[in-house]
């Protein structure tokens, strides 16, 4: 078969195009890199024009007249030049509604493109899209990545990435593909809750990990215990860091003597994982259900991570709190709580980390999940 996979976020397309092409599949990937993290593409649309230093004050001054940031335009563009090879393929999978990131009204010319010239085209809800935000905007969960806005309403440009999803301009976008995509599949239990009983929702299924590229060791803490914590700030009020950044410091000042801590911001997706190589307890997101890649990695690696494991997720996998992660929720005093339980306990971030490695290992390998994705493709 051959496959498109367009956009890229946390590595997802990048663990399934392996796991796709283990399985003797061709497979061609599309996209930015996902900004600083710079993940490898086959085709790139990355901008580079408007980022070089010459050109950059020139960016600045349009965004600050205007509110429009020239590299929205580059990537269509780029992608404009690339369609020609883009063309004849059995299956496109689409990242999220918006896999290309540029102007709304060249973002529907670019997708008509593609589903002219391809034979299949399936969708993922994957971070935000129309239907996650609709549902998040009623509430009907007790926490979102909306939650700090709802709270302070100041926070509304540090969210409005997300709720851009709910303008008229994308509505246009959301509309076509609907019209036109095969069959909608979630990456992870946030975005199964928002699509129950949709007609073109086809089920969930699990983030790929390449095991094969990463080691595991059993934990051994013969000195102090590391917690890591990688920041984006460009998505810290929607992970909800400022939680465990001052969960932080009152574990550093309650107990100086047992942990190191470790923070990194916006650093590359390689560099960022030779940082929590040495962690034992990696701090990822606060406002989620089901774990995300940063932690899925660190999970298969061992550690033990403070991430999504809502009862709902516990209920569908079969598993017990605090068995294979830590639920991480929205309250500071019960982020230090579960800390220095692990603190004062590590023989237990060795037996969480075990289970943890062995969970990703059942669900999550990336040819089990490219089976899985080809068994709805070809259904």
């Amino acid at each position: 078969m051959k496959v498109l996979l367009l956009g890229e976020y946390s590595r997802l397309h990048n663990n399934l195009k392996e796991g796709l092409i283990s399985l003797g599949h061709e497979v061609t990937l599309v996209g930015d890199g996902d900004g600083f993290k710079n993940f490898d593409v086959d085709i790139s649309i990355r901008p580079t024009f408007f980022t070089h230093p010459l050109i950059g004050w020139f960016r600045k001054v349009v965004f600050g007249l205007f509110k429009f940031d020239l590299l929205t335009l580059e990537r269509g563009l780029k992608f404009w030049r690339k369609q020609k090879k883009l063309r004849g393929y059995d299956v496109v999978q689409l990242i999220n509604e918006k896999p290309i990131k540029t102007l709304p009204w060249l973002e529907r010319k670019l997708l008509k493109n593609i589903i002219k010239h391809n034979e299949k085209v399936f969708l993922l809800s994957c971070g935000a899209d129309t239907f996650v935000v609709n549902y998040l905007l009623a509430k009907k969960p007790k926490y979102s990545i909306l939650t700090p806005y709802f709270e302070d309403p100041s926070l509304q440009p540090r969210v409005q990435y997300v709720l851009d999803y709910a303008n008229k301009s994308h509505q246009k976008t959301h509309a076509l593909l609907m019209d036109h995509v095969k069959g909608i599949i979630a990456s992870d239990y946030d975005y199964v809750l928002p699509l129950e009983g949709h007609p073109k929702f086809k089920g969930l299924v699990p983030n790929p990990v390449n095991l094969d590229a990463i080691e595991y060791h059993p934990m051994v803490i013969s000195e102090k215990i590391n917690l890591f914590l990688g920041i984006n700030r460009g998505n810290m009020f929607a992970k909800g860091i400022p939680y465990f950044e001052k969960a932080l410091d009152i574990i550093e000042s309650k107990y100086s003597d047992k942990v190191t801590i470790h923070k990194v911001t916006n650093v590359p997706y390689k560099e960022y994982i030779t940082f929590f190589e040495s962690a034992h307890i990696l701090l990822d997101q606060v406002f989620g259900y089901d774990q995300g890649y940063n932690a899925l990695e660190a999970m298969a690696r061992g550690k033990v991570v403070f991430t999504g494991a809502e009862e709902e997720f516990l209920t569908h996998y079969g598993l017990e709190e605090d068995q294979i992660c830590i639920n991480a929720l929205p309250d500071v005093d019960y982020l230090v709580s579960k800390l220095s339980w692990l603190i004062e306990n590590p023989e237990m971030i060795a037996n969480i980390g075990s289970t943890a490695r062995a969970f990703v290992e059942k669900e999550h390998s990336h040819q089990k999940v490219a089976k899985a994705y080809l068994s709805i493709w070809n259904a």
